[in-house]
């Protein structure tokens, strides 16, 4: 059973212990909650891409960098269908649906988002959205249109996050994870380790997550994509070993959660990427991209497969498919809300390095 009193010290205690010791502990949490040989298969999807005014010091969807990103308006529910069906013919059972937004707001892009959710229910696949800070009315609105899952990340610790991302707040994450919470949605929220934090911050983000009442359903772990043109850009590539026992971490705290081996993948070996697995990841996201960086070949992925006796794990299998309310018959209305979600304002000097030289670029 899932305990929700971690302190960091017993998480550190367990992210140190000798190699295999800890992917023996992991492994045996691992088969007592899930099959050892399923995973599950995700496509995750850029529905409207660059623009973000947000400073996130690993985004190259921030529009303060320079990053030679090619933007998109939002796509059209057809085009989002036709890749749903694509991914699902792949081997996907679960698309996730990403906006560069800092925030949700409420007009005919939303309205058009929650057609698109409708549309991919009901193709009998989980949906997925990260769509940035979201009110309570919104999430029951997602919720009703039929959303298996809200991901929003808390990137890192909350006393590295000041080192990450000036123009929000660390508790913007967890009142908009605490909103999705009053719906029947699942919560995936995760990290990215590589960013520069130290292995108490790591642990800071774990207790963060397993503290929750109950725990995220999915929790993304990320390797650090260096993007050439936002603040991170120097940063040298986590070792394969800190991916591992981050994983392994993650399932011995986390037992009933699904483990998500998420940014990163290209830069791993097949042997380590099965090291992973061993250690409680049970999800991969599969596709030549994620959001904007770069990601296995799908049949690369199911090669992979094949050759550790893995199987793709079936929609709905860890929670029944929600049912879909069309929007004519939906309780829940636009509110026009304008929350004041937080600026701390505080100043990041890689961020602001970064901004700079994207002027001398422009």
């Amino acid at each position: 059973m899932a305990r929700h009193n971690w302190t960091k010290e017993e998480i550190l205690e367990i992210y140190n212990k000798p190699l295999m010791e800890l992917l023996y502990e992991a492994a045996s949490v691992h088969r007592e909650y899930h099959d050892p040989n399923t995973v599950q298969v995700s496509t995750l999807l850029s529905i409207k891409t660059g623009g973000c005014p947000e400073d996130c010091g690993y985004c190259p969807q921030a529009a303060r960098y320079h990053t030679d990103l090619e933007g998109n308006d939002l796509m059209s529910v057809n085009q989002v269908k036709a890749q749903a069906l694509r991914a699902k013919a792949s081997g996907s059972s679960r698309v996730c649906m990403g906006a560069a937004w800092r925030n949700v707001k409420d007009g005919e892009e939303f309205d058009n988002v929650l057609e698109m959710v409708r549309t991919i229910n009901k193709l009998d696949m989980e949906v997925c959205c990260t769509l940035g800070m979201l009110t309570e009315n919104q999430a029951q609105r997602l919720a009703e249109a039929g959303l298996y899952a809200y991901n929003h990340n808390l990137d890192t610790s909350e006393e590295y996050y000041k080192e990450v991302i000036s123009t929000r707040g660390y508790e913007d994450r967890l009142k908009t994870i605490d909103n999705v919470r009053k719906t029947n949605v699942t919560v995936c929220s995760g990290g990215i380790i590589g960013m520069g934090e130290k292995e108490e911050d790591r642990a800071g983000m774990l207790v963060a997550l397993a503290t929750l009442n109950p725990q995220p359903e999915s929790v993304p772990i990320n390797a650090l994509v260096a993007v050439e043109g936002t603040p991170m850009e120097e940063q040298t590539p986590v070792p394969i070993w800190d991916m591992i026992r981050m994983v392994a971490t993650t399932r011995i705290v986390m037992p009933e959660t699904q483990v998500r081996l998420s940014a990163g993948r290209t830069q791993m070996s097949r042997e380590g990427q099965a090291m992973c697995f061993f250690a409680g990841a049970n999800s991969i996201f599969a596709g030549d991209k994620l959001l904007t960086t770069p990601n296995p070949d799908v049949n690369e992925d199911m090669e992979m497969f094949k050759m550790l006796g893995l199987n793709p794990q079936k929609a709905f299998e860890k929670k029944a498919q929600p049912v879909s309310v069309d929007a004519e018959q939906s309780a829940y209305q636009a509110q026009g809300e304008k929350p004041r979600w937080s600026r701390p304002g505080h100043q990041i000097e890689r961020n602001l390095q970064a901004q700079e030289k994207a002027k001398t670029k422009a």
